[in-house]
């Protein structure tokens, strides 16, 4: 049986583009090497850290206030930073940073209108 190995993309519409890939990479520090994606090797993961599937019940709330039926997870150093250059750059910032044994997580709304959802690991958790 042929199986999936990880995930190869998040691809999704937004009304522009460039400017919203330039806006993750000013505020996130996205990798730079296209003005159209940035790719992440998996040898950056830090410890502890995943790349997660989960289909959610088409009655979640867990993505409000969005209206997407998406939400993109990034896997941070420094959540407290990354939130800070978030909004310093004009993005949301939405709910409370809960923390959990395994990691600390923070949300934001960007410029289209996109909850995403930052993951700071527990074996990179600032104590």
């Amino acid at each position: 049986m042929a199986k999936a190995l990880g995930v190869g993309g998040i691809f999704f519409k937004s009304k522009d583009p460039q400017a919203l890939m330039t806006w993750y990479q000013a505020c996130l520090g996205l990798p730079d090497e296209s003005k159209d994606y940035a790719s992440f090797a998996p040898a950056a993961m830090p410890p502890n850290g995943a790349t997660v599937f989960s289909p959610f019940k088409s009655t979640t709330s867990y993505f409000a206030p969005s209206k997407r039926e998406f939400m993109i997870n990034f896997v941070v150093d420094d959540l407290d930073g990354a939130l800070k250059q978030v909004a310093d750059g004009g993005g949301t910032l939405v709910g409370d940073v809960q923390s959990f044994d395994y990691g600390r997580f923070g949300w934001f709304i960007d410029p289209d209108g996109n909850k995403v959802e930052l993951w700071e690991p527990a074996a990179t958790a600032q104590e």
